[in-house]
């Protein structure tokens, strides 16, 4: 059992399912506690549920962990000083601390059947009896009865003993303040089920008190728990850890994120193209802040500032609009040489229009990369946006773009003096073609919204474009003439 006293918490998913917001953010706070106090992050697997349990989701858990970049120090993959670090490896010890625990008289076994269980809370109930759990009908059997019972096969659990003169269990919550349970409703409850599994209470502490865990840091649905597993503590000689229960996330219905509001597991942000440092920044904001105004707190500065002190114990909102700015303001960080490489050049191959060997110099990727940055929110953004560039002479127009700019009777006007300054253009870069471009309207006589309407259209087929001197710079001089040559042709129509 770990006897130091530096910081050790752990982040223990059951693998039921995928990794979902409310997990992620659990995940973060307790990776955040243990850098920013030198102390040790632990990641084990509660799969003690075998009918949910799988392996297939234990790997889907370790990969999001992974994307996330909450490396741990002790767990799967790592090993460490006290593993496993899977419940379902662990059951010895679980067992063997159950049995210490009866030996002790802290524990005994229970014989009552799920029929006289029920007939016992009935009749508690039809008495109006205040205390309505379990009525410790097993407690006082004796010990070599109750073990000769176990030894020809009887079936039985094993419940803990609640000392009868136990006082309100008060808990010293480092989110919610002084907690208080009135440990008279406690009953003498299970530990080790019948099928011979313990219950969560039970195999949790177990693991928490051999692991050495300093701080339970989690949901505040477990809050309920903690009085029992306080008593599980006591029954042990271990020390208590300090506890920190989380709120939980909302929707914006005010109600538990679920489903109903979109995406909730971490494996579905990571394939919307989300980026993990943005994502990780929102989630840790979700109920802390260094400050109540900082919102771009990169990992590095979370692994140095988070602590308990500024954990809300408010429930938090979850709000996809901030999450998609904070995305917003992570890509504008990006060099172009690093978005270039990290999202447009991956999307672009995604999207069929590069392949393994690129096309063009690395150069061009950075001079799109500076044009699209600022203009993109998820990785995907850049495809619609590049299209245009890798058309050809096969580039489709939009029909209502074409009738609002080239089937105007100033078009074709526009895109000759267009096309014989181009033509003039050294060097092919986006601020001398610009400078090619602007005196253009007033000399032709013609709006310059209208001017820049046309010439938009026939080089990237809609109205809607980058800005224009860099758009001609990607395209090429010959590409950028051949296309003014096809857009007259469908000028002269003006209605």
């Amino acid at each position: 059992m770990a006897n130091d006293q530096s910081v050790r918490v752990r982040f223990a998913p059951s693998p039921t399912g995928k990794l979902h917001v409310g997990g992620a953010r659990t995940a973060i706070y307790n990776w955040a506690f243990a850098r920013a106090n030198g102390g040790t992050f632990i990641l084990r697997i509660d799969d003690t549920d075998p009918t949910r349990s799988t392996e297939e989701n234990t790997q889907i858990i370790l990969r999001a962990m992974r994307w996330l970049g909450l490396d741990w120090d002790e767990g799967p993959d790592v090993g460490g000083p006290y593993g496993p670090y899977k419940q379902t490896d662990r059951m010895d010890l679980y067992r063997e601390a159950a049995e210490r625990l009866v030996a002790e008289g802290k524990a005994y076994y229970c014989f009552c059947s799920p029929e006289k269980l029920a007939a016992d809370k009935a009749a508690a109930e039809a008495r109006h009896d205040p205390f309505q759990g379990y009525q410790r009908t097993c407690r006082n059997i004796d010990p070599a009865e109750a073990q000769a019972r176990v030894d020809a096969g009887e079936s039985h659990t094993i419940r803990i003993k609640v000392p009868l003169d136990r006082g309100d269990v008060v808990i010293h919550d480092a989110v919610h303040g002084e907690v208080t349970f009135n440990a008279k409703e406690l009953d003498d409850f299970i530990i080790f089920r019948s099928d011979g599994t313990p219950t969560y209470n039970f195999a949790t502490v177990v693991d928490d008190a051999m692991m050495g865990i300093t701080h339970v840091i989690r949901g505040d649905d477990h809050l309920s728990n903690t009085p029992r597993q306080v008593m599980v503590y006591e029954a042990l000689g271990a020390p208590v850890p300090t506890f920190a229960h989380i709120s939980m996330i909302l929707g914006a219905d005010g109600k538990k994120l679920s489903k109903r509001h979109g995406a909730t597991s971490v494996e579905e942000y990571r394939d919307a193209g989300f980026l993990s440092d943005a994502f990780v920044n929102y989630l840790a904001l979700l109920g802390w802040a260094p400050d109540g105004e900082t919102t771009i707190v990169p990992r590095d500065v979370l692994a140095r500032t988070f602590s308990l002190e500024h954990v809300s114990k408010n429930p938090s909102t979850f709000d996809p609009k901030k999450l998609d700015w904070v995305q917003q303001q992570y890509v504008m960080t990006m060099s172009d040489a690093d978005f270039a490489q990290t999202i447009l050049v991956p999307e672009l191959r995604k999207a069929g229009l590069e392949g393994e060997a690129l096309s063009h110099e690395a150069h061009w990727y950075e001079v799109l990369a500076s044009v699209l940055k600022p203009r993109t929110t998820m990785p995907a953004d850049v495809v619609e946006k590049s299209r245009f560039l890798y058309a050809g002479d096969a580039l489709e127009y939009d029909e209502k773009s074409v009738d609002k700019n080239l089937r105007k009777d100033y078009a074709p006007a526009a895109l000759d003096a267009a096309r014989e300054a181009l033509a003039a253009v050294e060097p092919w870069e986006a601020s001398a073609i610009d400078g090619a471009l602007e005196p253009l309207p007033e000399a032709t006589g013609i709006n310059k919204r209208k001017f820049y309407g046309a010439v938009r259209v026939a080089e990237c087929g809609n109205q809607v474009s980058p800005p224009m001197g860099e758009s001609l710079e990607l395209l090429g001089r010959d590409q950028v003439l051949a296309r003014i040559d096809a857009a007259k042709a469908l000028c002269g129509t003006a209605e």
